[in-house]
């Protein structure tokens, strides 16, 4: 007898899991240092939300570990159906190549090659020709406004669209998860309220998308908030998670 589920049920139950799932994730550092405390988190997929808190809450930490740039000391970390905890530093950075892509404040582009090669750099490891990692960079600088920007360098853009170049490097492989850490701090406002903008129409068009920040204007405008404070999640805003749980403080965090 066939026990093997059709392709629908396959697909739907891959469609179902969750693309982060954090249980009971701790971080200590040397001296006594604890910058998560048993955080538990899931993320489904092509949600849009606020990783939101201080500076010294742990977000950072967070989203070191959510990206799998650093390991917890102690729970379990779930990050596209794959256990970090069970993979290799070389089948990490595949996991990060395939699955994450990152946004960060300082755009990190390379000073001396055009828009397209930049978000073609994105597509580097990924075993693609030269050829097609440059015909999916110019497809996803067209999902981002600058379809007549491809020839233009750095130094020939502006802050905000740097960013959108940088988001288009980040979305180019199509990854499961985007994180944007601090995506508008770098510019102006009217630039920040594009990016933001951009973010929301991407996450429209399915994109799972978690935004670190300090700015509670910023986290406001997205539709779940999870907020940050001494290593602990004091609040989540996602639906049927109740009013805000004020935790236990204390204790030097990073």
């Amino acid at each position: 007898m066939n026990t093997t589920p059709p392709l629908h049920q396959a697909v739907t139950a891959m469609a179902a899991e969750p693309v982060v799932r954090l249980s009971k994730v701790t971080k200590e550092y040397p001296g006594g240092v604890t910058a998560l405390r048993g955080v538990d988190l899931t993320i489904a997929r092509s949600e849009l939300l606020a990783i939101v808190g201080p500076s010294g809450s742990g977000k950072s930490t967070l989203l070191h570990i959510v990206g799998t740039l650093d390991q917890p000391t102690a729970g379990t970390v779930t990050i596209a159906g794959h256990d970090t905890a069970a993979l290799s530093d070389r089948q990490l950075s595949a996991l990060r190549a395939q699955h994450i892509g990152f946004v960060f404040q300082a755009f990190h582009l390379v000073a001396g090659i055009t828009a397209l090669d930049n978000v073609a750099e994105g597509l580097l490891y990924s075993g693609l020709p030269r050829a097609e990692r440059r015909r999916r960079a110019a497809t996803a600088l067209e999902r981002v406004g600058l379809g007549e920007r491809t020839r233009h360098k750095p130094h020939e853009l502006s802050g905000g669209q740097k960013q959108r170049v940088a988001i288009a490097r980040a979305i180019v492989g199509e990854p499961d998860l985007l994180l944007a850490d601090e995506p508008t701090g770098a510019l102006d406002s009217a630039s920040g309220e594009a990016v933001m903008q951009l973010i929301h129409d991407l996450n429209q068009e399915g994109a799972t998308i978690a935004v670190i920040t300090h700015d509670m204007d910023i986290a406001a405008q997205l539709p779940r908030q999870v907020r940050i404070r001494d290593g602990l999640i004091a609040q989540d805003t996602a639906s049927g998670s109740g009013p805000a749980r004020e935790l236990p403080v204390g204790g030097d965090l990073r």
